[in-house]
C-alpha cells in the first residue's frame, strides 16, 4: 500500500504568516491532504499582519487559505470554491492546539511530513525539549520520533546563543531548519516574489514539484 500523501502543517507566533497562507494554498491546489493547527499566538500574529480574526474554536480555514495582504500584487492562487470543496471533502482538516486527541498527535497517524511555518522561539524551544505543550509540539515530536520529515521556519533576528541552540539540538535529531530567508538572485519584482522563494524551499523540502521561483542556472 502506497503512503498517503499527507501533510501536517503548524502556524505559530513570529512574523511571517503569510508564508504558511500560500503553503497551504498550493497543498490545496496539488490536492495534497492537509492537517492544519494554528495556536493562539499564531492567531494573534495572522490578525495583526493580514487583517483576519480567527476564531480558534471554529476558524473560516476558507476565510484563512484566500487571505490575500494588501500588500500583494498577485492573484490568489486558489479560489474560495476549491478551498471549500477541500474542507468537505476532508482533505484540507482543521485541528484545535488544545485537542490531543486528533489523528496527528498520533505516530500510528501516517504522514509525509510536517512544517511549522512560521516557527516562533518558544516553539523551537519546546519540540526540541519535547515539551508537547500544545498539539503543534505534540505532533512535531511525532514526526521526529517516527523519523518523518519536520521542516521548522522560523523568522526572527538576531538569534540568541539559546535560540541557536535549540536549532542545532533540533537538526541533530533530524529536522529540516529552513529559516525565513528569500532569497534575492531570482529576478524579484514585488514582495510576492520573496514570500514563493521561501515556499518553493519549502515544498523543495517535502519533495513537492513547484515553479514559484526562478532556479539558479535555470
Amino acid at each position: 500500500m502506497n503512503m498517503p500523501t499527507r501533510f501536517v502543517v503548524g502556524i505559530t507566533g513570529a512574523s511571517g504568516s503569510v508564508y504558511a497562507i500560500r503553503l497551504l494554498q498550493v497543498l490545496v491546489k496539488a490536492g495534497h491532504e492537509t492537517h492544519l493547527v494554528v495556536s493562539p499566538s499564531g492567531a494573534a500574529v495572522i490578525k495583526q499582519e493580514c487583517g483576519l480574526d480567527l476564531d480558534l474554536k471554529a476558524p473560516s480555514i476558507e476565510s484563512l487559505v484566500c487571505c490575500t495582504p494588501e500588500w500583494s500584487q498577485g492573484n490568489p492562487l486558489v479560489g474560495r470554491d476549491l478551498v471549500t470543496d477541500a474542507v468537505t471533502a476532508k482533505r484540507l482538516c482543521y485541528h484545535r492546539h488544545d485537542d490531543y486527541m486528533t489523528p496527528i498527535a498520533s505516530g500510528s497517524f501516517r504522514t509525509q511530513a510536517m512544517v511549522v511555518c512560521p516557527c516562533s522561539g518558544s516553539t523551537l524551544s519546546g519540540i526540541s525539549r519535547a515539551a508537547s505543550a500544545n498539539l503543534i509540539q505534540r505532533a512535531a515530536d511525532v514526526h521526529l520520533k517516527e523519523n518523518r520529515k519536520l521542516v521548522l521556519v522560523p523568522r526572527e533576528t538576531p538569534l540568541s546563543v539559546i535560540q541557536l541552540e535549540n536549532m542545532h539540538r533540533l537538526a541533530a535529531s533530524g529536522a529540516v531548519i529552513l529559516p525565513a530567508m528569500p532569497g534575492w538572485y531570482h529576478g524579484v519584482k514585488s514582495l510576492d516574489c520573496l514570500v514563493d522563494f521561501v515556499v518553493s524551499r519549502i515544498l523543495d523540502q517535502l519533495e513537492i514539484d513547484n515553479s514559484l521561483m526562478e532556479r539558479w542556472g535555470e
